[in-house]
């Protein structure tokens, strides 16, 4: 929605605005080629130049932190040989990131909503470079980590932008089908993500996967500045920033993942009370980050049980996996990228039917039986070893898995968003994104020190093969108890019910996921939706929050 000022400021000859052009049969919003002038939002076709950049531009932007969530792992041996880094330090050097990405990111999405989508999104794009580039030039793995938590930082802000630009920007005629390109853009980018950090690992070496993301944001900047409308959400200025929550939860965060890796019992002390501490600021707040009341939602709950049991095990078999190809298959970092290809080629053709056949027969039975089916899948990794043949040892067990997480991505996340009301499902979804990606790194924390891992133990072959041969059976375990959790307690939703007195249900229908086509491995995808309310008669589109 655009307030008075913002529509005069885009008037052009004659007093028509842009709003007013695109309404006309067959008119197109267009940028101005002069700087500062844009399309109003909601206003931008797909097939305008305006749009075209829009896509490019939210497509640049989220490929970077997509980009570097896939390759970084990859990296990591060549990393831990290059700086002397012990075991410990290679689990930071993921970790770091993830827990500010994590802990910041719903926060990143209220920033966007109060001080402008595109500003945030072009603050985040530029941290995330300048963090990037700090992580190249890291002369050891202490400045390596800290520079993968600015990383985060900068992640938490671009990451929840580029769908919310795209859901803000273009008319309700083309919404969807723009929201359909950038996630399959994305999802050739995830594809492509392993192949090129691995070329560039072997090759230029491993500082190149961190100075990557910076051509990409001095293509994205200005593009983003020249050619995509500002939005704000109308209400936001009426809620307060929960500042307080957001430094708690990554407090939080912060000091497990430390007692973890570190074994220091203060540092777990430390993080329960922060947590504690995050529960009753987020329950005493009148604008939580966190609103604890979505969780009376008994599906809800249950689906983000679910989601901590399946991204738990996920995050701990992606970080221990790319080393044990490496390490003890004696793979490349090219190959070792290349041979996790087929898990994303499955998800990427196949996400988007397993999302139509959830919605058919309910989210319990895809629930049930995908976690089981990764599960069985883990156990068949057990077969990499010292001079695994891919074809024979490692390609089975990924395209099981492959089909295990078609059959439960879409439908976990589309039973997210109809768990609760409409109005609520940008936050839910932003909550379950958080909620996989605490779950992961708290995996990637623990499961090491589950599995006896030593100091040194990526620099063994044996040492390493033992530690991910104790592990795999603990990451199946959690994928089981996901599954009974799901059979125990996912149910059909119910009938949706109205957000507001007073608003028909037919307004207030359930929110279906828009990310049709994609390959989240290390998260769910975020989502945005239109949420419409009758007001005086009239239908009126209110933003909610949305993101990668």
């Amino acid at each position: 929605m655009e307030d008075k000022s913002s529509e005069n400021a885009h008037r052009g000859v004659g007093g028509a605005t842009d709003r007013d052009a695109a309404r006309r049969p067959g008119a197109t919003a267009e940028a101005s080629t002069g700087p500062g002038s844009f399309a109003a939002p909601g206003t931008v076709r797909l097939a305008s130049r305006t749009g075209r950049w829009l896509i490019v531009t939210t497509v640049l932007g989220s490929s970077m932190a997509l980009l570097d969530s896939t390759v970084v792992n990859v990296a990591l041996p060549h990393i831990g040989r290059d700086l002397n880094a012990r075991f410990g330090a290679l689990q930071w050097t993921v970790n770091a990131y993830t827990v500010t990405l994590a802990g910041l990111i719903l926060l990143g999405g209220a920033l966007g909503d109060r001080m402008g989508r595109r500003r945030i999104f072009v603050v985040g794009v530029v941290w995330f470079a300048i963090g990037s580039l700090l992580c190249g030039l890291s002369p050891n793995i202490t400045v390596l980590v800290l520079s993968r938590a600015l990383q985060g930082i900068g992640g938490a802000l671009l990451t929840p932008g580029s769908l919310a630009l795209i859901q803000a920007s273009f008319h309700p005629d083309d919404r969807a089908r723009s929201v359909g390109l950038w996630s399959g853009f994305g999802g050739v980018g995830a594809a492509i993500g392993p192949f090129v950090g691995g070329w560039l690992v072997d090759g230029p070496g491993w500082r190149w996967v961190f100075w990557l993301n910076v051509p990409f944001a001095l293509i994205c900047v200005p593009i983003a500045l020249r050619h995509v409308p500002e939005s704000r959400d109308p209400t936001a200025h009426r809620r307060r920033f929960d500042v307080l929550g957001a430094l708690l939860c990554a407090l939080a965060l912060t000091l497990v993942t430390y007692a973890l890796i570190a074994g220091q019992v203060w540092a777990g002390v430390g993080g329960v009370v922060a947590g504690v501490a995050f529960i009753l600021v987020e329950r005493r707040s009148p604008d939580p980050m966190l609103p604890l009341s979505i969780f009376r939602s008994r599906l809800f709950t249950s689906v983000n049980l679910v989601t901590v049991c399946v991204y738990a095990a996920f995050g701990g078999f992606f970080f221990l996996v790319a080393l044990q190809l490496q390490v003890v298959a004696g793979y490349s970092a090219l190959a070792a990228g290349l041979a996790l290809l087929p898990t994303t080629v499955l998800m990427l053709l196949f996400s988007a039917k397993s999302g139509e056949l959830g919605e058919r027969i309910g989210p319990r039975i895809p629930l049930t039986v995908g976690p089981l089916i990764c599960a069985v899948a883990l156990l068949m990794m057990l077969r990499i070893g010292r001079h695994a043949a891919y074809f024979a040892d490692v390609l089975p067990g990924l395209l099981v898995m492959g089909l295990g997480l078609v059959a439960l991505v879409a439908p976990l996340t589309a039973t997210v968003l109809s768990s609760v009301d409409t109005a609520r499902a940008g936050i839910a979804s932003g909550i379950n994104n958080a909620v996989a990606r605490a779950a992961g790194l708290l995996a990637v924390a623990a499961l090491p020190l589950i599995a006896g891992a030593s100091p040194e133990a990526y620099r063994s072959a044996d040492k390493f093969d033992s530690v991910f041969r104790r592990a795999m059976p603990v990451c199946a375990g959690i994928l089981v108890v996901g599954s009974l959790i799901a059979a125990w307690r996912v149910r059909a939703p119910g009938p949706p019910a109205a957000a507001e007195p007073g608003v028909p249900v037919e307004a207030e229908a359930r929110v279906r996921p828009q990310c049709r086509h994609t390959c989240p491995v290390g998260a769910p995808p975020l989502e945005g939706h239109d949420v419409w309310r009758a007001r005086n008669g009239q239908a009126e589109v209110g933003e909610a929050r949305g993101g990668t």
